[in-house]
């Protein structure tokens, strides 16, 4: 089965979803960001593609709670506004990148994100706060305002003149080198040091200067002067509701080179600081304070070993004492993000459950957490100041994220979408929840989007996809991995939850812990072989793909069975011993896989470079030169291995991207090279190369 592809037709017919031509899938608004101010006023934030549709851009916008009114438009600016907060009085703040009108020039080169306010009545948003480094986070206090911030600053700089002078003084004379005397030496997709993370006290937003009137920059006291390498005083900051506290996540050694993260609190008046809750076995993070700031809601996540998975739950801290007690004890899900309720008696969290990632409730006079939502995948959760609601951002397979009201007392409801401009009016096909029992009787759930005309006359060639992470499970809207842009095609995209993916309970993550190989291939080819049984399937015609993780497992799939027409990996580990060395966190993949030399048996079963003699089908790789997660050594040695055994392959290559492809212009020539290839070898098309790559 294959439908016609729009971008075939006239650019200027209409097509019958905006998933069936790239330029419009592009163009569709997505919604990120949430923020709910103390008197009920929300805000979201909402990329689109700028005019020369070469970035997608963010700007701010209004909705209305109870979801009479049209959303509307607050911020506009070529650079974009992101992470908004409401500060109490009513004033909206963000950073943005947009110059300050008062300049007279740039003498910083490229501008960096600053702190912006747009006051409560509405009005131009004016800049508060701009660092050389930029600003990279803040915090509210829910009732004073107080606000601090997240900066980088280089080593030794007192203050911010002789932080823009050391930047100035290592450009002037072309050093980049950094000296490293910690591991590790970078992140994700950009080098670590030699600035740092520091947090900065501002306190109260200073108020507006009368136009023409030159204003003297804030003043800012450094919470953090002995913030040092690697990640410096962290990215995770929160304060207590009158300001006096500021909780935040400290990274600090583990092992000779090896990090973990505690719970500090620090007096934001004299910058004492204490350890409130440090955990030699587990990782924690996720503070929240309460309303009135004598308890702190955190997540404890158990560290890994060579026997066992990590494991997560929430605990209750009391702020005076730092007495911590297990809030979720017992509960065989993993907590994030928790809030407490308006009046401090329950906390509301995020888990994946079954293929959703729901919103759960549970009160700290003990029992179980109540799950609130039905299907969807929440974020973004915020509690109403007078209790009514809690508003979040929801999206699943049959939604991009969008803007919800959710009752805090109902169970397992289907909240209510805000009007908002990124809801998608139709899709091309339908979604349905399937499931499959494992040889050992796990039972093993799927989501199956399907083309529109699928049926037993009409089957649909079938796209295995694959998740990343490998602990996390298919549950939520992606734009980089969107099925609907293969369904508009005429594919049937088949996405399980193998064994290692999360919310399905410990033991079903046990299964494959350690034995990527294992469970996780057979719990894939186990689904697959349930799909293939529908009578609207082609079983003939079949692909598989996957990113990461997934990449991995779409790597160990070629070198386990020829049953597929096309492979495709993205992001892909194929060697798992050089992985291992040179990702940005070998500590946390030696937790599960041990140390190669001294315990190389996992190696050695599970790494698909081992078994690459065994490869027919043929191959598309793609990798990101600025993938620090999987570096691109993984990428370019899997390609030899396949060119030099003869395996009919392509290896499309992005230089300046990372795990992820993210500009507009890369992101269409991703998909249209993974149609090209899919359509070679599962349609039998003639091979159609991308014009611009």
């Amino acid at each position: 089965m294959s439908q016609p592809d729009a971008a075939t037709e006239p650019a200027d017919a209409p097509a019958p979803t905006p998933f069936h031509r790239l330029a419009d899938y592009a163009a569709i608004p997505r919604v990120g960001g949430l923020a709910l101010s103390r008197d009920g006023r929300l805000v979201i934030a909402v990329q689109t593609l700028d005019p020369e549709k070469k970035k997608w851009v963010s700007a701010l916008w209004e909705v209305d709670p109870e979801g009479r009114r049209p959303a509307h438009r607050l911020t506009r600016s070529a650079p974009g506004e992101s992470s908004p907060a409401w500060a109490p009085d009513g004033s909206l703040l963000f950073t943005s990148a947009r110059p300050d009108p008062e300049a007279t020039a740039d003498k910083n080169g490229e501008p960096k994100p600053a702190l912006w306010a747009l006051p409560p009545g509405g009005g131009e948003a004016r800049l508060v706060l701009a660092r050389t480094g930029g600003v990279a986070g803040f915090a509210v206090a829910a009732d004073s305002g107080h606000v601090a911030v997240l900066a980088s600053t280089m080593p030794g700089a007192a203050d911010a003149e002789a932080d823009e002078a050391r930047r100035k003084e290592r450009k002037d004379a072309g050093v980049s080198a950094v000296l490293h005397e910690s591991y590790p030496v970078r992140f994700w997709d950009h080098d670590l040091g030699p600035a740092v993370s520091h947090v900065y006290w501002l306190g109260q937003v200073p108020p507006e200067v009368p136009a023409g009137t030159a204003g003297e920059p804030p003043e800012l006291r450094d919470l953090t002067p002995e913030a040092g390498p690697p990640h410096g005083a962290g990215d995770e900051i929160s304060l207590s509701p009158d300001g006096r506290l500021l909780a935040r996540s400290e990274d600090v050694p583990d092992g000779p080179a090896g990090r973990r993260s505690r719970l500090v609190l620090q007096d934001t008046a004299t910058g004492e600081t204490r350890v409130l809750v440090d955990d030699p076995l587990a990782d924690i993070h996720g503070g929240a304070f309460s309303p009135d700031g004598r308890s702190l809601v955190c997540v404890r996540e158990a560290m890994s070993t060579y026997a066992e998975p990590p494991d997560y739950t929430l605990l209750l801290v009391d702020v005076e004492s730092g007495r911590a007690s297990d809030l979720t004890a017992g509960f065989d899900r993993w907590p994030s993000a928790p809030q407490f309720s308006a009046d401090g008696s329950t906390v509301y969290f995020l888990a994946d459950d079954d293929g959703r990632h729901a919103i759960f409730r549970v009160d700290l006079d003990g029992g179980q957490p109540v799950r609130l939502t039905e299907d969807g995948a929440y974020s973004d959760l915020q509690v109403a100041r007078d209790g009514s609601a809690l508003f979040a951002l929801r999206s699943g397979y049959d939604s991009p994220a969008v803007p919800v009201r959710v009752d805090p007392t109902a169970e397992r409801q289907q909240p209510v979408v805000l009007p908002n401009p990124g809801t998608i009016e139709r899709l091309p096909g339908r979604l349905e929840e399937v499931e499959a029992v494992a040889a050992d009787g796990a039972r093993v759930q799927s989501w199956l989007v399907l083309p529109e005309g699928a049926s037993a006359d009409n089957p649909a060639p079938l796209l295995l996809w694959i998740h990343g992470g490998p602990l996390m499970s298919w549950n939520s809207w992606s734009w980089r991995w969107c099925p609907w842009v293969l369904a508009a095609r005429g594919y049937a995209v088949l996405m399980p939850n193998p064994a290692l993916s999360q919310g399905f309970g410990q033991d079903f993550v046990r299964r494959g812990w350690g034995e990527w190989g294992g469970a996780p291939y057979t719990d894939l080819m186990t689904a697959v072989d349930a799909v293939v049984e529908r009578p609207d399937i082609d079983a003939d015609r079949t692909a598989a793909m996957g990113g990461s993780f997934g990449g991995y497992m779409a790597n160990w799939v070629a070198t386990q069975t020829d049953r597929f027409r096309a492979i495709v990996t993205h992001a892909s580990l194929w060697d798992l011993d050089a992985f291992t060395g040179t990702t940005d966190a070998a500590y946390y993949w030696e937790k599960e896989w041990g140390d190669p030399l001294r315990e190389p048996k996992r190696y050695e079963q599970n790494s698909p470079h081992r078994f690459a003699d065994a490869i027919r089908t043929p191959m598309l790789v793609i990798h990101g030169d600025k993938d620090y997660r999987v570096p691109i050594g993984e990428g370019l040695r899997l390609w030899y291995d396949l060119q030099k055994r003869g395996v009919p392959s392509k290896f499309l290559y992005f230089p300046d991207e990372n795990h992820w492809v993210l500009t507009p212009g890369n992101t269409g020539v991703w998909y249209e090279t993974v149609i090209a290839f899919l359509a070679e070898h599962v349609l039998g098309e003639e091979w159609q190369r991308p014009e611009l790559v």
